[in-house]
């Protein structure tokens, strides 16, 4: 008789000096583009390159008025102001992505510390995939990712997807050299890193780890999945195509206005229509599908033919003027309308999603969300329906055996007897699971490593004074069936000691019995069924023993299934697994925000629906049949009958694998937004195909690969955390809407009004650029960062195909932001017609005929546009949130950002100036100002107060 053999693995030195020779067990990824290179290409929007083109041409006219005509340095603030507002822009934009960047970049290294079983010094024990070292012992359970490159010790049916390095989905491995296939790509006896186990165990030797690794050789660097097109993606991206294109009608027509203005609007000068018209037509028409050169091409001839258009119709109607004022004009003319556009176009959107979706991400991780696909934040939040599994994630996963019930054993010293042998023999030889005995000198008990329900039956005969460990070792094995939810049992062949074979079967009791010829102690089947029930209806779940002494010739083991026919039934073990305390004010927040909740198990009914009647998802007095199914009645229903009961289903008992996959499908199918917990295996298709795949932090490689989100802590009030962050994402990226669609009309249609009243601009280039600054990048810093809110839960499902923008939105979007247009062209109007040299002055107003504006009264009115805005980005974050937009409550970034605007726009009006086409403002003003401004603020508190006693 062979023993089966005992592996010590590597002690506590061995293991830090193979560390130090073979490298730690990570990948190293590429190298990127250095920085610089990657701040460069912020350069390459074509906005960005005709700014910088009208940059480089006024830094011309500038120097041509300097040493020309001999006019002050003066000239030069304004393109040296272009410039710098340029670098702003793209240099904070550039900075805020590349933070981004990093915590993505986090979030992927999170992979190499899943944990690892291994055998370190006689002692099985958890490590993290990082850790592992050449050398190390690893235990491989199915659905467990090959953590390194190794020979396998022990081969049990097992059989692993290669498909990420080979593209075969199922290898099957061994230990038996007749067994090995000669034309295979890798080495029967050898697993490799990334690889997954599909079926079966075994035990593998590390050969190899982290860059050493065929992994490791043809490793590229995989972000996060952010290739998915969600509902949002689509909304925004149609969304800013529409802005994009309506800021182009209002380039236009900004550029016709102003130089028709300088031409005091000859009929002659109507022909300008048709070459701006026409170039703005091709823009919108013809530049996404064109080559960079026909672009480029179509700009350069359509700048040349409007110059020379204006030199010609300057030539007829305006001789007598100076031809550099008139190119000064006209070049301020293009950067004025090419500047709105930037203002207008939300290049700031994909920031404020990028910024949201990690802000998002990193903080989901800290309340046990680790988000594996980015599309799954947004999507989580829309979700109608979650479909769950039991164990781990409704209950604490901490299996203990609560009862026993052996039959045929006597009454003194049972587990003494050659019977007893027979149940804890099984007990030890029949499983997967290990126990850690790691914390034995800390006083501390042993914990269980592998199957928990497993672990379960370890920790008691470990309780019973009987250590597995020796009737393990003591026994030859020969055959090995491995648990699969289609069996629902495994079973094993030893040899003992003494040279007889015995059988070993585990699993679901009524599937065992099923397959046995007699109960021990001649008790009726009757009697072991009443005994399930009664478990059963405390929630436990049970597990059937059977065995049967082998003679010569007998059958056991044949094509996937026990082949015996002289089983005897044990008894049975009834293992309890708490609710988790959490849980049913967890579940009832889910129901409270319109989402329903699915138990999918594989457990009895009886035990299902007392699950659900502990977390407040059953109602005896109310739920009848209807709202529970078996698995094979499950698969028997018509798609037409599921489609109709559906609804009313709330537990499929004794689910299958592919039970949870229909049920997906169905809901699906009928406009539902569905998220899936699973663990295991099994689990992988219904996962995949789920809108939101939720895995289980200890669930296997396999679930995980398949989901979109792994809940670390198993928790299902985790999964509620993760809705209540997806819809506050989804509205934080509404209140940036909000905010700057309401800067955008008002800066639009102030610049288009200016453009007919006279030749100066309301708001010269410099400031656009520093309102873009603000509206941009700030608010989407400010407004993409707001922590959740719990009221959102209050909410019901969101429509996950309604407009991102919605009525209320809209209303405020034209309502206040119409409404700042008329206050600033108000206030436009005054500064043209009257002389204003400080607020005071509008308490006494004389009108007269319009003068244009003097610098001070630029000064006021560039003021009083940004203070405006600034106040109203306040408002935005509070919108539709139910509480004071003054509450600062875990929003640090929105304290900083609007310091960082205050200081910004006093630096800009008091010490940069004369870049920014402004003036030093006196104390008063600053005064008047910004507190009449900030009504826009109070008037809403006021409003919010007012609304909220109702």
């Amino acid at each position: 008789m062979k023993p089966t053999p005992r592996y010590t693995g590597l002690t506590k030195d061995e293991v830090e000096a193979s560390r130090e020779r073979h490298g730690k067990n990570v990948l190293t990824s590429p190298e990127k583009e250095p920085l610089w290179k990657q701040f460069l290409e912020k350069f390459s929007d074509p906005l960005i390159i005709i700014l910088l083109v009208a940059g480089v041409l006024s830094i011309g006219i500038s120097c041509y008025e300097f040493f020309g005509l001999g006019e002050g340095g003066a000239v030069f603030f304004e393109p040296v102001g272009i410039f710098v507002a340029i670098l702003l822009a793209t240099g904070l934009a550039f900075f805020f992505e590349q933070r981004a960047n990093k915590e993505f970049a986090l979030l992927n290294n999170v992979n190499n510390d899943e944990p690892v079983e291994v055998i370190r010094d006689g002692n099985t024990t958890i490590i993290k995939r990082r850790d592992v070292v050449v050398g190390d012992i690893v235990i491989l359970a199915t659905g467990a990712e090959v953590p390194a490159d190794g020979e396998l010790l022990e081969a049990v049916n097992l059989s692993v997807d290669e498909s990420s390095l080979t593209g075969e989905p199922i290898c099957r491995k061994s230990t038996v050299e007749a067994d090995f296939d000669a034309d295979a790509t890798f080495p029967t006896n050898h697993a490799l890193k990334g690889t997954k186990v599909m079926e079966g165990h075994g035990i593998l030797r590390v050969t190899a780890v982290g860059d050493h690794t065929e992994q490791g050789k043809v490793f590229e660097d995989v972000q996060i999945d952010s290739s998915v097109k969600t509902p949002l993606n689509e909304q925004l991206d149609g969304l800013s195509d529409l802005i994009t294109k309506l800021s182009y009608g209002f380039a236009a027509v900004i550029i016709v206005a102003k130089l028709m203005v300088y031409f005091s609007w000859a009929p002659l000068a109507w022909t300008l229509l048709v070459p701006t018209f026409l170039f703005f037509g091709l823009v919108i028409k013809k530049f996404d599908d064109w080559s960079a050169t026909a672009c480029i091409v179509t700009v350069a001839v359509s700048f040349i033919v409007l110059i020379g258009g204006v030199y010609g119709l300057h030539q007829v109607l305006l001789p007598e003027q100076n031809l550099s004022f008139l190119l000064a004009y006209t070049l301020q003319t293009l950067m004025i309308a090419v500047t709105l556009i930037v203002v207008a176009v939300p290049e700031g959107l994909p920031m404020a999603v990028t910024l949201s979706l990690a802000y998002s991400m990193n903080r989901m991780l800290k309340t046990n969300n680790l988000v594996r696909k980015m599309h799954a934040c947004e999507t989580m939040g829309a979700t109608t329906v979650i479909c769950t599994d039991k164990t781990g994630t409704l209950t604490q996963n901490k299996m203990q055996i609560s009862d026993t019930q052996f039959y045929g054993l006597p009454q003194d010293a049972a587990l003494d007897s050659p019977e007893g042998r027979l149940v804890t023999e099984g007990m030890a030889v029949n499983s997967t699971a290990e126990l850690d005995h790691s914390a034995k000198n800390k006083n501390l008990p042993p914990v269980p490593v592998g199957n928990p329900t497993e672990g379960a039956l370890l920790l008691w005969l470990h309780d019973q004074g009987i250590d597995y460990r020796e009737l393990r070792t003591s026994c030859e094995m020969l055959e090995e069936l491995p648990f699969s939810t289609e069996r629902k049992y495994m079973a094993t062949v030893v040899r003992e000691p003494g040279g007889r074979r015995v059988l070993f079967v585990k699993g679901a009791p009524e599937i065992v019995l099923s397959l046995c010829a007699g109960i021990g102690g001649g008790v009726t089947k009757e009697t072991v069924e009443k005994q399930l029930l009664t478990y059963q209806n405390q929630a436990m779940r049970t597990l059937g023993f059977a065995a049967q002494v082998l003679a010569d010739g007998d059958a056991a083991i044949d094509s996937g299934r026990v082949t015996a026919t002289g089983l005897t039934f044990l008894g049975l073990a009834a293992i309890a697994d708490p609710v988790r305390t959490d849980v049913p004010d967890a579940v009832k927040e889910c129901l409270d925000a319109g989402i329903r909740v699915k138990i999918v198990t594989g457990d009895t009914p009886g035990t299902a629906k007392e699950i659900g009647r502990r977390i407040g998802l059953w109602d005896d007095a109310s739920d009848t049949d209807e709202a529970l199914i078996t698995g094979p009645e499950f698969a028997a229903l018509s798609d037409e009958e599921l489609r109709n009961r559906i609804g009313s289903l709330k537990i499929i008992a004794r689910a299958r694998p592919m039970d949870k996959k229909r049920l997906v499908e169905t809901l699906q199918d009928l406009g539902e937004v569905v998220a899936v917990t699973g663990d295991g295996t099994n689990d992988a298709p219904a996962l995949k195909t789920a809108h939101v795949g939720l895995s289980m932090g200890d669930g296997t490689s396999v679930a995980k690969e398949a989901s979109d989100i792994t809940i670390i802590d198993n928790s299902f009030s985790s999964i509620g955390r993760a809705v209540m962050w997806g819809r506050s994402l989804y509205q934080n990226i509404q209140r940036f809407l909000l905010f700057q669609l309401t800067v955008n009309v008002a800066a639009c249609f102030l610049v288009l009004a200016g453009a007919f009243m006279g030749t100066e601009s309301p708001l010269t280039v410099t400031q656009m650029l520093w309102v873009n600054l603000i509206m941009d990048t700030f608010g989407a810093m400010a407004l993409a960062s707001l922590p959740p809110s719990e009221r959102v839960m209050h909410d019901k499902p969101r429509d996950r195909k309604a407009f991102i923008i919605n009525g209320p939105m809209a209303r405020e979007i034209f309502g206040v932001g119409g409404f700042f247009f008329l206050l600033t062209l108000g206030f436009l109007y005054i500064f043209q017609h009257a002389q204003v040299n400080c607020m005071a002055d509008l308490l006494h107003l004389k009108l007269g005929a319009a003068d244009g504006l003097s610098a001070y009264e630029q000064t006021l009115l560039f003021s009083i546009f940004v203070w405006t805005h600034f106040w109203y980005m306040f408002c935005a974050r509070g919108f539709e949130t139910g509480r004071s937009a003054l509450h600062f409550k875990g929003c640090k970034g929105f304290g900083i950002i609007t310091l960082v605007i205050i200081l910004g726009q006093v630096v800009i009006v008091e010490g940069l100036y004369p870049i920014f086409d402004v003036t030093p403002m006196r104390l008063d003003d600053w005064l008047i100002i910004v507190v009449l401004s900030s009504l826009v603020l109070w008037i809403r508190e006021l409003w919010h107060a007012v609304a909220g006693r109702k």
